[in-house]
């Protein structure tokens, strides 16, 4: 059985999330991190935190890991997405520059 456990600073941003911490997934992000739900992208903090508002941290999310995957410093989880405003497998691909996220991108898994 494979490794379900993300390397950091993957690990620590879904504990973040699961526990609904605004401050500690808005700052998992590089200054210039940005988010790309589904096509639609949001760039810097402010954009993040207005997607994150309605539809993941603001939708009380949580992700349960089901798969990891690494290579050519990206990480991509699977897992089961559990919120207010959508439920389902996702594919969630993380861009890691050194401590930080610089990109999450969230399509269907």
């Amino acid at each position: 059985m494979a490794d379900q456990t993300p390397p950091e600073p993957v690990a620590s941003f879904i504990e973040v999330v699961n526990a609904h911490d605004e401050e500690g997934f808005l700052g998992a992000f590089t200054e210039g991190g940005a988010v790309d739900d589904w096509g639609r992208t949001f760039t810097g903090r402010e954009e993040i935190k207005g997607w994150s508002d309605d539809e993941f941290i603001g939708a009380q999310g949580t992700l349960t890991v089901e798969e990891v995957q690494e290579a050519d410093g990206q990480v991509t989880v699977v897992g089961d997405w559990r919120s207010t405003h959508a439920n389902g497998r996702s594919r969630f691909t993380f861009d890691v520059e050194g401590d930080k996220i610089a990109k999450m991108t969230i399509r269907e898994g």
